[in-house]
């Protein structure tokens, strides 16, 4: 585990969720070299098995925003990256950053950052009281039609709205940058030619199309400064195992989620 502590005020927050990735699709693409981007910076055995805090966006979202990222999938006590102040805390240890608020960006803007949230997802389109709490601990958040679930061009529009917002920003103000990736959540069957259901297989091929989008944004976070970098995704999602579709259940396809977190280095 990196150490927050050390590193936030001197390094740039990348926070990225890829929505509703499974696990062991995420695994295979590493494993048949099919997301050369991420692979670049994952260890030699590919990403990390963890268990999500939920099994859908709007409550694994809370969880993230106080701290509760995805947990080790092994027995223990793990640190945390990041903890909002609070008696009693099990999981706050030295390397960790404990923040006097009840959430992460009102934490990090206390701290100095500027907090932008690119939505992705339905409960980030501020289209409702709902789809507004999420973007609302953010000082800036954005959200369109094409940065959603129905565009299959959606993450291309994701990095670059965050590429424009970032070379908007002065080098030396620090930054939490949030994107909520919707490629991979229902529908993808776009993303196979000549495909009209979402299946494992579109599952898969949305999350190679979204790894080609992320050059250009990992650029431009190191034009800015040395950045911390999360990369996970908040839940599975069920395509027939067990007789279940979709998500929100209690099933190993939706609690296993991918992680990972490294340190991308200044350019």
């Amino acid at each position: 585990m990196l150490n927050a502590r050390t590193l936030i005020g001197s390094h740039d927050l990348l926070f990225i969720t890829l929505d509703t990735l499974r696990y062991d699709v995420a695994q295979e693409l590493f494993q048949q070299g099919r997301i050369p981007t991420i692979a670049r910076y994952l260890p030699p055995t590919g990403w990390e098995e963890r268990h999500s805090p939920a099994s859908f966006t709007y409550a694994t979202h809370h969880a993230f925003f106080a701290g509760f990222f995805p947990t080790p999938a092994t027995p223990g006590r793990h640190a945390r990256l990041f903890a909002a102040r609070f008696p009693g805390s099990e999981t706050t240890a030295e390397t960790t950053l404990v923040f006097d608020a009840p959430d992460l960006p009102g934490g990090l803007e206390q701290l100095g950052y500027h907090t932008i949230c690119i939505g992705g997802v339905g409960f980030f389109n501020k289209q409702s009281p709902l789809g507004s709490v999420l973007p609302s601990l953010f000082k800036e958040s954005h959200w369109h039609t094409s940065l959603g679930v129905t565009d299959p061009h959606s993450t291309e529009h994701q990095v670059a709205l965050a590429c424009a917002r970032l070379q908007a920003l002065p080098r030396e103000q620090r930054v939490f940058l949030f994107i909520n990736i919707s490629a991979l959540h229902q529908p993808n069957y776009f993303y196979l030619p000549n495909n009209q259901q979402d299946t494992l297989a579109s599952h898969a091929a949305a999350l190679a199309y979204v790894d080609a989008q992320l050059p250009a944004l990992f650029s431009a976070m190191q034009r800015r400064a040395s950045t911390l970098v999360i990369l996970c995704s908040d839940h599975g999602t069920a395509y027939g195992e067990d007789g279940y579709y979709g998500h929100r259940i209690a099933h190993p396809v939706v609690w296993t989620v991918p992680y990972t977190e490294f340190v991308l280095p200044a350019s």
